[in-house]
Order: structure tokens, then sequence, then C-alpha cells
């Protein structure tokens, strides 16, 4: 499977498994307080997830381990997406209906993307620009209250500042994609589920219950460490904004989950947001992106096959067609082809230039 295609493949799954989560953990949070329900979501997650790794010695997309240089990126990750923003989402979660609340996740899209663009300096165009306006604008459909004004709850505003502290955490995780996904997002779920549950555990949190402990730590395997994973790939052959746009689908499969098997209504500001967003995601969705671009000289380490970025000789025996982990070099290469600003497209978009200092002509790949 190409690339672009495996990465919008594992970021759609990926937006899958989370947008069928946020419903269900809906449910749960009516029985569990937000910060022990985090713990349990997330704790789930990194005993699941390193299970599957003691279990899957091998595979396509294992990736390679982390350097010392990704440790920094991670531990901000962890802090922002595993530590605080589970908490903000369950406390949210306490007064805002499923349905709503699975729509107004797609801020996250917004600020990973503003981030990305501005701090990251990731590139983008009118077309994405416009979908992400559009995205904002259902955002505000759904802030408004029956007497026609609007309206900031405080369960809105705490899945708003959710969706800012996984912005931060995806752009942070972008950093370290090149590493095996079930290796991040075990990490990030072992970490975090570990310290929420803790301090859930010295504030007077009393487990009780088998079957509901069950439940949350089976959601978090599913929503937040599967996810995670597949987020994780998806970043790494997509890049932080075009990963979060395709991501931005995962609260419309949450509110048809919710209208569908939880009896929630469906309103009128809910259909008027759900379209907006849907148009915004979908100018994302069909985003091309091509012209003339330079491959700086590079060593480094990630799954891959090969390909016209990956013509490097292995010793005998090798395999050269199979996925395959090790570390190699990368020469300066021009050339023009579709692409998102994935581990080997993060260029500018000035014209690119020869060692000579003038315009070179592309090369085949």
């Amino acid at each position: 499977m190409k690339p672009v295609s495996s990465g919008v493949g594992a970021a759609i799954l990926a937006a899958f498994l989370f947008g069928v989560s946020t419903p269900l953990a809906k449910r749960l949070v009516g029985d569990l307080a937000p910060l022990p329900l985090a713990g349990l979501l997330y704790l789930g997650s990194g005993i699941g997830l390193t299970a599957l790794r003691l279990a899957w010695r091998s595979g396509a997309e294992r990736g390679s381990g982390l350097s010392g240089a990704d440790w920094p990126w991670l531990g901000g990750a962890v802090v922002f997406g595993g530590l605080l923003g589970p908490v903000l989402l369950m406390a949210g979660l306490r007064s805002t209906p499923a349905a709503t609340a699975a729509l107004l996740l797609n801020l996250e899209a917004v600020f990973t993307a503003l981030l990305a663009w501005f701090v990251f300096r990731e590139n983008f165009d009118r077309r994405i620009a416009v979908g992400m306006a559009l995205i904002v604008a259902g955002g505000v459909a759904l802030s408004r209250d029956p007497g026609g004004g609007l309206a900031l709850p405080r369960g809105a505003l705490a899945v708003g500042a959710a969706c800012l502290c996984w912005a931060i955490d995806n752009n942070f995780t972008q950093r370290v994609s090149a590493a095996d996904p079930l290796l991040v997002a075990s990490i990030k779920g072992l970490v975090s589920g570990a310290v929420n549950t803790l301090l859930a555990l010295a504030l007077g949190f009393r487990p009780s219950g088998a079957p509901l402990i069950l439940a949350a730590l089976l959601v978090g395997l599913v929503g937040y460490g599967l996810s995670l994973a597949f987020f994780v790939l998806a970043l790494r052959h997509l890049g932080t904004a075009r990963t979060g746009a395709y991501f931005s689908l995962a609260p419309f499969m949450g509110a048809v989950v919710a209208v569908s098997f939880f009896g929630e209504p469906t309103t009128g500001p809910l259909l008027v947001a759900g379209s907006l967003m849907g148009a915004g995601a979908w100018l994302h969705l069909t985003e091309r992106h091509e012209h003339d671009h330079a491959h700086e000289a590079v060593v480094h380490v990630h799954a891959h096959v090969h390909d016209e970025h990956h013509g490097h000789d292995h010793l005998a025996g090798a395999g050269e067609r199979e996925h395959h982990a090790h570390e190699h070099a990368h020469q300066r290469l021009i050339h023009r082809h579709p692409h998102y600003p994935d581990i080997h497209h993060r260029h500018g978009h000035e014209a690119p230039t020869s060692s000579a200092g003038g315009a070179a002509e592309p090369e085949k790949p």
C-alpha cells in the first residue's frame, strides 16, 4: 500500500475508533468522576497496547524506537494530551450532550492546524483555510442556546480546552511519528493512566464494581489506544494538519452513534453544525498538493518500502519490497509529485534550487 493511501486509511480508522468512544465514555461519566475515568481510559490504552506489542513482534508498520531527541516531544505530548486533555473532556461531558460534544471535538482539528501552520510552519493554502473556517462556523452554531443568543457553558468550554490540549499533543507527537506507533501510544497510555489514576486514589476515589472498571478499560483501549496508534501512523504519512482534518470525521461518527443508539435528539443546530463541519472536512479530504520540491540529505530510521524516496541498497538477503525498518540515508533530490507534509516533505515552498544556486530541473523519481 502506498504511504499516502496507508496514511489516509489509518487516519479514518483512528477517527472511527475515537468517534464511537465519545458516546460510550458519556455513558460512563454518570458513574465515574472525570479524573478516575480519564485515568482508567488511558490505563486501558497503555496496558492493552503493551500486551499487543509483546504479542506482535513484527509487522509492516512497527517503525523504530525513540531517540534521545524524541523524549522531550513525547513528554510534552503526554502532559497535554494524556493528562490534561482527557480530564477536561470528561468534565465537559458531564453537562454537554454527547452528540454536541462529539461535534465540538472538531475544534481539535482547527487548533491542530493553526499550531501546525503558524508555529511549526506546515504549509497550507486557501482551500484548507476555508475548510477550517467552516468547521469553526459549525462550532459557533452548536454554541447557540434556544433563546437565539450565544452561550458558552462550562461544559462546552471544557471540551474546547481539551481540544486545545490535544492540538498541542498532536503537533508534539508528529515530531516522533517515525517511531513505532504502538510504542508511542502505549507509553502515553501507561504514563497518563497511571498518573491520573494515582491522583484520583489520592483524592479519595475507591474502585467499586468490576464490570464498570472493565468497561472503562476496554473503551480506553479502543478509543484512546488503538485510535492513537493509527493516528501516529497517519501523522507519519500525512503531516499534522492534514491528519487532523481526516480525524475531524470522528465527531460525525460519534454523533451518529449518540443519536442512533443512545436516543439523543436530532436538533436544528446539530444539523446545521454537521453540514458546515462536513463541508469543511470535505475540502480537506479532496485536497491535492503538487509542485517541484527539494528533499535535503538526511539519515533517519522508520518503517518503509522501496519507493521513489527509498532507493538505497541493502545487505545481501535483506528484503526490499516488504515493509522494514532500519537506519538509511536520503541523498538530496528535487522532483515533483502529489504529496503531503509527511516526514519526508517538511520543506518550505520557495522554488527549489540546485547546489549552484540556480533553478534546478526536476529529477525523475
